[in-house]
């Protein structure tokens, strides 16, 4: 039975410390944007790692997951391999042994915050944009697909599945540049 914490923020930039987890026996830790679990490789290695009897343990739901649908499936996945969950900051723990239904309304409207939040920083971030590209500071990122060259190999026959395999980008991306 070993405790294992997970820690994150979301740059690079940004300081573990404040995260303190107690006495565990590995930890975990990324300095990604918690937006999706899926792309996360210190979340998923924790998630392969953990054994039945093990606790797991976070400073707060929020470090975990930003989207609730991604909260409540870590927990479950957690929890069906047999290891518990514990959440330092609001008090929660979630086991596969046992089943507690306040604490899983708490972990719902908690979640729910979380996205809520992720949601408005993503709104405050456009609006800032918008108010840049008027003043002509925000010049966006630099294209990293070059069009000409996927009009060319149209122009030279090549089919957009041809087209996305040699260039290494999705078909989509293909037909937006052919089609606008």
């Amino acid at each position: 039975m070993a405790v294992v914490g997970y820690r994150r923020v979301s740059s690079v930039g940004q300081n573990l410390d404040r995260q303190d987890l107690g006495q565990v026996d590995k930890v975990f830790e990324e300095k990604l944007s918690g937006k999706s679990a899926k792309d996360r490789p210190a979340l998923q290695s924790l998630l392969d790692y953990i054994r039945e009897g093990d606790s797991v343990v976070v400073f707060s739901i929020d470090r975990l997951a930003r989207d609730l649908r991604d909260l409540q499936d870590i927990i479950q996945h957690v929890n069906d391999k047999g290891a518990s969950i514990a959440f330092l900051s609001e008090g929660l723990t979630f086991s596969a042994d046992k089943e507690d239904a306040f604490a899983r309304l708490q972990l719902q409207m908690m979640g729910a915050f979380a996205e809520f939040e992720r949601n408005i920083i993503r709104k405050r971030q456009a609006e800032g944009i918008a108010k840049a590209k008027i003043k002509g500071v925000y010049k966006g990122r630099k294209p990293s697909i070059d069009r000409d060259q996927v009009h060319a190999l149209k122009a030279e026959g090549l089919s957009t599945y041809k087209i996305a395999d040699q260039m290494g980008i999705s078909r989509m991306s293909v037909h937006r540049i052919l089609n606008g």
